[in-house]
């Protein structure tokens, strides 16, 4: 009988690229990922991986297994959710037990999940809700693949966020970013800015392969030679602190954002303006999960929470 355990990991690999990204992902050693997948390939009596240079691929029939089984873990998971309901309305079934594994951009671990989590593990002790730091488009295909069971993602203006058919997505809120300036800046007093009025300033940004710098060159459509990247950072408070030291200005979203030292103000984009639409995504078949259901009404409440705030 094929392990679906390894099949899990093989999809990994394929989602991840290489046995080492994949561990990382599952939270495994490479070793064990390695052992899980011969352990497969010896109940197959395939082969379904071979060397291409210091890497990995898979094989025609690694292939076909990885596509195969995606219907077949859907099931799974759609008769794990039936098992869970055949027990009753939720106050007749004790607490919510089983694990939900979170994919989330960084912004929304410290402006949303740090009063998430621990509220979840308040009310529901036997609820295991792992978080995994990811930017939206690996978010989605962890979530797509299997490896995440919820995704908080983000999609900024016409950026693309592809969101395969197999997907739910559901919008929670939109967040606002502004640029980042110090106080004595000449632009500092302006009640909005424009790209126009952006064009010859020095930026902090974080790295090229982000949704977040691809956003502020969309910012910059039909702006000749700007954005002008000078420093990158992943880290939005590291770009509070440049601007802060004079070496740039910065787009920080709202979000997650620490309060500002005296000697910065924050100022609104216009034409255009720059939000995101914050979502969560999970994989259809999971649905009716309770536990899914839970974390997500969790997420909501302290959405809701702050909007009445």
């Amino acid at each position: 009988m094929i392990d679906l355990e390894a099949v899990v990991a093989l999809r990994a690999v394929a989602t991840n690229g290489s046995v080492a990204a994949a561990a990382d992902a599952l939270g495994f050693t490479p070793s064990a990922v390695s052992q899980q997948i011969k352990r497969l390939e010896r109940g197959t009596r395939v082969a379904l991986l071979e060397r291409a240079g210091r890497g990995v691929v898979l094989t025609d029939a690694g292939r076909q297994l990885v596509t195969s089984s995606a219907t077949v873990l859907a099931e799974l998971e759609r008769i794990e959710a039936d098992l869970h309901l055949a027990g009753g309305p939720a106050a007749d079934r004790g607490p919510v037990v089983g694990e939900v594994r979170i994919g989330v951009f960084s912004t929304a671990v410290r402006g949303l999940l740090v009063d998430v989590l621990p509220k979840l593990r308040a009310e529901h002790p036997e609820l295991r809700v792992p978080l995994r730091e990811s930017e939206p488009w690996e978010t989605i295909a962890l979530v797509a693949s299997g490896q995440r069971d919820l995704g908080i993602v983000h999609r900024w203006g016409g950026v693309a966020l592809a969101m395969p058919d197999h997907l739910v997505e559901t919008p929670l809120f939109t967040d606002v970013a502004d640029v980042i300036l110090r106080r004595d800046h000449p632009l500092a007093a302006a009640a909005s800015l424009t790209p126009t009025d952006l064009a010859d300033e020095d930026w902090i940004a974080t790295f090229d392969s982000t949704i977040c710098r691809q956003w502020l060159r969309r910012l910059f459509d039909g702006v000749s030679n700007a954005p002008r990247i000078v420093h990158e950072s992943m880290e939005f408070e590291n770009h509070l602190e440049l601007v802060r030291a004079g070496l740039g200005v910065a787009l920080v979203p709202r979000m997650g954002r620490p309060a500002l030292h005296p000697d910065l103000v924050a100022i609104p984009t216009t034409q255009p303006a720059s939000t995101r639409g914050v979502s969560a995504v999970h994989r259809r078949s999971q649905a009716d999960s309770p536990a899914l259901q839970v974390v997500l009404e969790g997420v909501r409440a302290v959405v809701d929470a702050r909007g009445a705030a």
